[in-house]
């Protein structure tokens, strides 16, 4: 029987596809955008936007992809557990939107967006359409009908990019940059609304359930999870609402303008660190089905330990591939205005390798059923960014967002570890773990040491130090991959 691990890294590629090439397209619309954009603030207002939506996806998903995954393997009716999930979400979108419609223009003056209030309900519509795909499209991936997930998501995402591109190629106007921002939202509407089209049979053949009972057992599961969901969010996207709203000053002339502009250098070079962020959430729609599979498997413990070595092993390498090559990766940011923030991406690379060992981490207390120990622990991390931003980003702007992420993601890492291994032992390899962290990070001085005259000659010697790592990985977990009899 093929090694369970290869399995999951199969489905991590099928499954990460439209997440990885709709990422890496992304990042051609990051210098679309930003040469388009005649401002640096601009682009700022776009981040801004975008951040929002992070929020609103977590709170209008509310936790039913996982409930749905982890009811699924108690259910003998899996169409009466896909139906409570469904209607839950339906109805919150329902509510939301009722609530967005009636009160769209007080939101929008909330957030400095005063006289737009359309970017208020095109983002909130927007959002609405994704959070109630996801539940059809988690049907896919449970079913492992990865195929169709990905051809689904990659229809999406293609959208998306050809609207992006003929809108601001033939139609822009750097005179009239709100167009541009509304173009860009028009374009990500008519995208999302591909995926209802697409999903047509998943969503107008749904069981309607009436079983209050398994809705009050998916909701208590999942609270904990939209807790612990929400307040992740504040870790990865509120940095950038902070800037901007901590550096307003209504008293100072164009200062509203100075703080979107931070926001907007913040914003593009946060997305170098990206690549990290790409691999995970293209091994997140492998991982959580893959991991709940696993529950009945008695070697299930050495499963997880390896993927978490192999995983650590890959997101290390990425830190060292983007952090030695910025002199490469930063022409993606069209605008030399941005580069001045070019500073961050390490720090970023870094705090994104915590993270990822960190959602590793957090199947512990989704398999015992214990997801309220997530929410306490984002919580706790919730708590520090919003500390650290408050009282350093009137200092030291951006670069406080960016070690707040750093200090945040690596607490979280350790606070899951120290709770795991009393409630839900998995016996990770820590010596591993902190070999190739230690390496990657000794490797990464030594590569910021290296400065020739000649420009080709740094990029080999920086990429011979990426190569060296990765040949160093492999000869340790090769074994990892191969055949075995583990089911």
């Amino acid at each position: 029987m093929s090694n369970p691990i290869r399995k999951l890294v199969g489905q991590t590629a099928i499954y990460g596809l439209p997440s990885i090439i709709g990422r890496l397209l992304n990042y051609l619309l990051v210098p679309l955008h930003t040469y388009y954009f005649a401002q640096t603030s601009d682009y700022g207002v776009i981040s801004e936007l975008y951040a929002w939506v992070a929020f609103l996806i977590v709170l209008l998903t509310f936790g039913m992809e996982t409930a749905f995954f982890r009811f699924l393997q108690n259910e003998t009716d899996k169409d009466k557990a896909y139906g409570a999930a469904f209607w839950s979400v339906v109805g919150i979108n329902a509510l939301f939107y009722l609530v967005l419609l009636y009160f769209n223009n007080d939101i929008a003056t909330a957030l400095l967006f005063e006289g737009h209030n359309e970017y208020v309900v095109l983002l909130g519509t927007i959002v609405m359409i994704d959070a109630v795909t996801a539940l059809p499209l988690a049907r896919l991936r449970a079913e492992e009908k990865a195929l169709r997930f990905a051809t689904i998501q990659m229809t999406s995402i293609g959208l998306n990019i050809a609207l992006n591109v003929i809108a601001m190629v033939f139609f822009f106007s750097p005179q009239r940059p709100e167009e541009g921002i509304l173009f860009i939202l028009l374009a990500n509407l008519l995208a999302s609304l591909s995926k209802p089209l697409l999903l047509y049979d998943s969503i107008f053949n749904v069981l309607f359930v009436r079983d209050w009972s398994l809705y009050k057992r998916m909701w208590r599961y999942a609270i904990p999870l939209v807790i612990a969901g929400f307040a992740g969010i504040v870790n990865e996207t509120f940095d950038r609402i902070l800037l901007k709203h901590l550096l307003y000053d209504p008293s100072v002339p164009e200062s509203l303008n100075y703080a979107e502009s931070q926001v907007g250098i913040y914003s593009a070079c946060y997305k170098l660190a990206m690549l990290v962020t790409i691999i995970l959430q293209a091994y997140r729609y492998a991982a959580e089905p893959f991991f709940f599979k696993q529950m009945q498997n008695q070697d299930r413990n050495t499963v997880y330990v390896r993927v978490m070595n192999i995983f650590v092993a890959m997101v290390c390498a990425i830190f060292l591939l983007v952090s030695l090559n910025l002199d490469i990766f930063k022409y993606f940011i069209q605008k030399e205005a941005y580069w001045e923030g070019l500073k961050v991406v390490p720090i970023l690379l870094l705090a994104n390798v915590f993270l990822g060992i960190y959602y590793n981490q957090s199947i512990w207390y989704k398999l015992s059923g214990k997801t309220q120990y997530g929410a306490y622990i984002t919580i706790i991390g919730a708590a520090l960014t919003i500390a650290i931003n408050i009282y350093y980003i009137p200092q030291f702007q951006y670069m406080a967002s960016a070690w707040a992420t750093l200090i945040v993601y690596a607490t979280q890492m350790l606070l899951s570890y120290w709770l795991g291994q009393r409630l839900y032992p998995i016996p990770y390899n820590v010596k591993k773990f902190l070999l190739y962290l230690g390496l990657s990070l000794l490797l990464f001085w030594i590569g910021r040491q290296i400065h020739f005259t000649n420009a080709l000659v740094n990029h080999f010697l920086h990429n011979l130090l990426v190569f060296f790592f990765v040949a160093f990985a492999f000869v340790l977990e090769k074994n990892n991959l191969r055949s075995s009899n583990t089911h």
